[in-house]
């Protein structure tokens, strides 16, 4: 069971920096942000990541990463039983705040790339494309994670197997309160 909660514990940086940039294109204020990672470019004729990566969400990824390891520090350190669930890595040491940066542009860059084989394939930009709209940012996530630290295999399946899941039931969540147009 620890091992089931220290992975939910590690990916949630990335797992909320996923959630972030469809609420960052909210806010006016970050509207010069909103501007293509892909610069409007192409790649045999169809737009490399599409309209919707933005820089705005990059950056929005990556400060919730972080601001969600700074949670976590605060939490590792005034809470002997999550400090004991996740002592395989010192959230008690600043340099975890890279772990959540790492998190957060990865599961960003694992979204955009797979924007990429999408459009490349045909898919168009908000239509689904199962099962990988729902594992492009845990990929991402996993492996720019790997720059800080290496888990165990078992972490990574946990991570994988749950954050698919909580995927599928936020999206369709979305659906069941009309935010989204199709139920996956």
């Amino acid at each position: 069971m620890n091992d089931i909660l220290f992975a939910l514990w590690f990916f949630a940086p990335a797992g909320l920096a996923n959630t972030v940039p469809v609420f960052a294109a909210r806010i006016k204020s970050l509207d010069r942000l909103g501007k293509p990672l892909d610069g409007g470019k192409t790649y045999r004729g169809k737009r490399i990541f599409g309209a919707n990566k933005t820089y705005r969400g990059l950056l929005a990824a990556i400060i919730t990463g972080v601001f969600i390891a700074m949670i976590q520090m605060f939490v590792f350190s005034s809470n002997s039983w999550v400090a004991a669930i996740v002592d395989r890595i010192d959230y008690g040491s600043f340099s975890i705040l890279l772990l959540g940066g790492l998190l957060g542009t990865g599961a960003i860059i694992g979204d955009a790339l797979k924007s990429f084989f999408k459009r490349q394939i045909g898919v168009d930009s908000g239509k689904s494309w199962f099962p990988f709209d729902q594992i492009d940012y845990v990929i991402g996530g996993i492996l720019f994670s790997l720059l800080y630290t290496v888990l165990d295999i078992e972490i990574y399946t946990y991570i994988l197997l749950f954050y698919f899941v909580l995927h599928l039931l936020a999206v369709y969540g979305g659906w069941l309160l009309n935010i989204r147009k199709d139920p996956i």
